[in-house]
């Protein structure tokens, strides 16, 4: 094995990962409650990020590897189960506040204790052969499957959180969550791919490490980027937990006919449009009109909401055809321009200049 390209991997991978690690603890956040809990998610990445540097310090400084393979695997191992865990509480305490409890950590780090005792045992107990490698098997699938339903929450939280934003927002709030899907599947398959690296030769180890340097420099630029969005979508995480309103029967009065009359007064060419704010403008309750919305339209709010603002751009392209596509696009409720452009683009199959111009 190349020990000089192994320990420039571990020293370029470790210097990075101390510098996300602690950044991610230390660095201040806006002087605002609503960012506590962005705070904590941060710090809780920060923990993890400093684990696995502990590990990669063990690696370069010590050289585990070299001097007891079975410690290096076991190591791997208990690092990569409780960093599992840290990981998917950072990113699903984000959409969930109330996720990380003292129940649920007391019952994972037993589990992680139970998992490095009982794989201590197989590595240094058992003899070495197929029964050592079958019990091998069998804690490396463990791990698989621990990672996988961690996974799986994370992904349920995040589809149950684009689920509501879309019930009551006409502007695509998803947009704003849409790295922690990307970062949850690339972990999966980062996860793996490092949980089958640390029983493969020693020459290929230093694909383990370099393969984390893309990986946590996503991860450090995601958080950063993620601090410019957090309050609005935290505020409307607020909204759901707050969204217990019982209904009373003036809910269903006249319903259809109030939204006939607002549609025909263009209502929903008004800018950050919610269903809270609709509620309140149609004297209904929220958690009711997003049903109806549902049942009657077949449709998200926002998704409704864009039909008719991609039709009143239409008409507004029509009849004052020397107005820009950036005049269009707000005047017809769109916050973005680009945003516009990719949702009218996959509803007519043209962009906006191209189907203007196939009309006049």
């Amino acid at each position: 094995m190349n020990h000089l390209l192994y320990e420039y991997s571990l020293c370029t991978a470790l210097a990075l990962m101390l510098f996300f690690g602690f950044y991610f603890i230390l660095a201040q956040t806006p002087d605002k409650s609503i960012f506590n809990n962005y705070l904590r998610s941060r710090r809780t990445m920060g923990a993890a990020l400093l684990v696995l540097s502990a590990n990669y310090a063990v690696h370069l400084f010590c050289g585990i590897r070299f001097t007891n393979h079975n410690a290096a695997i076991l190591m791997n191992l208990s690092t990569y189960f409780l960093c599992y865990w840290l990981f998917s509480s950072a990113l699903t305490s984000l959409l969930d506040r109330f996720y990380i409890t003292r129940r649920r950590l007391i019952q994972h780090i037993t589990l992680w204790c139970l998992f490095t005792i009982l794989s201590g045992c197989v590595l240094f107990y058992l003899p070495c052969g197929i029964i050592q490698n079958s019990a091998l098997l069998c804690m490396a699938t463990w791990l698989f499957v621990y990672g996988i339903r961690l996974a799986r929450r994370l992904i349920l939280a995040y589809r149950h959180a684009v689920r509501f934003f879309d019930d009551t927002h006409s502007d695509d709030i998803g947009a704003y969550i849409r790295w922690l899907s990307i970062f949850t599947y690339w972990a999966v398959i980062f996860g793996v791919g490092c949980g089958l690296l640390t029983f493969l030769p020693d020459r290929y180890i230093f694909i383990w490490i370099l393969s984390s340097i893309p990986f946590y420099i996503y991860l450090y630029h995601s958080y950063m980027n993620y601090l410019l969005f957090y309050e609005p979508v935290e505020r409307v995480l607020e909204e759901e937990a707050e969204d217990k309103e019982t209904l009373t029967p003036s809910c269903y009065i006249d319903i259809a006919e109030n939204i006939k009359k607002w549609l025909e007064e263009d209502g929903f060419i008004r800018q950050g449009l919610t269903i809270k704010e609709l509620s309140e403008i149609l004297h209904t309750n929220r958690t009711y009109l997003s049903s109806y919305i549902k049942a009657t339209y077949h449709q998200s709010f926002r998704d409704w909401i864009t039909t008719y603002r991609i039709e009143y751009a239409k008409r507004i392209m029509l009849q004052f055809p020397e107005q820009s596509i950036a005049e269009v696009s707000e005047k017809s409720g769109f916050l973005s321009l680009s945003h516009f452009i990719r949702i009218f683009k996959e509803k007519e199959g043209l962009s906006p200049a191209k189907w203007k111009k196939s009309k006049i």
